[in-house]
């Protein structure tokens, strides 16, 4: 991918989790805190621009609330959306610049509030992204991903972990078993998905699976149902990654076009991992009559050859699965028990610094394992951007950040 050279520029704090950018013209004055009320932060300005920032710190946990130092953030395709400004989140007024994102991370305990009973500090932990209220009607009823006064870490709501602390109610962490390690604890938020999709699909023994995607969650899901299923087939447009799938327990996998010429196959399920239209009608086209679909994946456009009909005449599901934030702790004992692994998922980790470059990973087309992460275990005292920009002057504008070209539109079935 060509573009500008890119480095992260610091900026002046700003409340960490703001959700509105200050009208035209505004000014920022110099920042006069001192290193120990602050942290390092990284935050989305506007569309295509990011800094690494010096942000006040949360405010002591409450009475059930716990302050976690961050280790790892993963980045995935909705941090992309968000720093180009693309994502639902930002079209429907939910979120806005600046935003600090990260709902991929895990950390450890330093600090809670009077209340908590389940951890203490030392303690190292994984964040939910999605923060339930526990009294609505959804709530209530057991349906929590659909609480009504829902807000998710990172994305809408809450300030994200790509900063060195992050403070979250105590119901909203789960403690990492000993045997499992940051790298795949980290992870634990896309694999939670995959273990509802699998579960509410009733993925069983005699399943012919077929996963459409070989991105993390993709490769997740190749994993749980070569477990769960009689087989299970990838599809997927990097030739890197279907090498993966195959790693990761697929019986074989196949590009879009070879998949299409072998749909006599037939399979019972299909998981829909890729974030794409052409996936969602793949997977429909790849199904025997009364198979399955699971859509995991969150296409940003209609499906044009999608004919509705054919869920009647075939006796099709669909089934819809949003997140799954009753897992984090099933899906962490999987971890443990060595039925999912990350090590063959993740391309690099880098330091919060070099974010610019792991979104260019992201945004470029890369091949091979799909995971970036960004390690702010390494992250105390100031920021240390690639190229310091001279400091603002008293009552300066905010500096001008790195511009992040926005790649091509969907990509497939990666």
């Amino acid at each position: 991918m060509t573009g500008p050279a890119e480095s992260v520029a610091q900026a002046p704090a700003t409340p960490a989790g703001a959700d509105r950018t200050p009208p035209r013209g505004t000014t920022v004055a110099h920042d006069t805190t001192t290193a120990h009320d602050t942290m390092t932060a990284l935050r989305f300005e506007a569309p295509h621009r990011i800094v690494l920032a010096r942000v006040p710190r949360p405010a002591p946990p409450g009475p059930d609330e716990v302050t976690v130092r961050t280790s790892l953030v993963g980045l995935c395709g909705t941090d992309l959306e968000l720093l180009h400004g693309t994502a639902a989140y930002l079209r429907d007024g939910r979120a806005g610049y600046p935003l600090v994102p990260g709902h991929e991370w895990c950390g450890t305990v330093v600090e809670v509030g009077g209340a908590v009973t389940e951890f203490t500090a030392g303690d190292r932990v994984v964040g939910h992204t999605m923060v339930h209220c526990g009294l609505c009607r959804m709530c209530r009823r057991g349906r929590r991903p659909l609480c009504e006064r829902l807000t998710e870490v990172g994305l809408y709501g809450r300030p994200g972990a790509a900063a060195q602390y992050v403070v979250l109610p105590e119901r909203s962490l789960s403690r990492i078993p000993d045997q499992v390690p940051d790298l795949a604890a980290v992870l634990t938020e896309p694999a939670v998905t995959v273990v509802a999709g699998l579960e509410r699909a009733r993925c069983r023994i005699g399943d012919r699976v077929v996963v459409l995607g070989t991105g993390t969650i993709g490769l997740l899901a190749v994993q749980l149902a070569a477990r769960m299923g009689a087989s299970v087939d990838a599809v997927g447009i990097d030739p890197a990654g279907r090498r993966l799938a195959v790693r990761c327990g697929a019986r074989r996998a196949l590009s879009p076009e070879q998949a299409r010429a072998t749909r006599s196959a037939a399979y019972s399920l299909a998981v829909e991992a890729a974030g794409a239209a052409e996936a969602f009608t793949l997977g429909l086209d790849l199904l025997e009559p009364g198979g399955r679909l699971a859509v995991i994946g969150v296409a940003g456009r209609p499906c044009p050859d999608f004919v509705p009909g054919q869920l009647a005449l075939r006796g099709l599901e669909v089934i819809g699965v949003r997140h799954g934030l009753d897992h984090y702790d099933r899906a962490l004992r999987l971890f443990r028990d060595g039925v999912l692994a990350a090590e063959s998922l993740i391309a690099a980790v880098l330091p919060p610094s070099a974010a610019p470059e792991a979104f260019r990973m992201l945004a470029g087309g890369r091949s091979g394992p799909p995971k970036v992460l960004l390690d702010f275990g390494q992250a105390d005292g100031p920021p240390a951007p690639l190229t310091p920009p001279a400091p603002p002057a008293p009552g300066s504008s905010v500096p001008q950040a790195p511009v992040i070209p926005n790649p091509t539109a969907e990509g497939g079935l990666a």
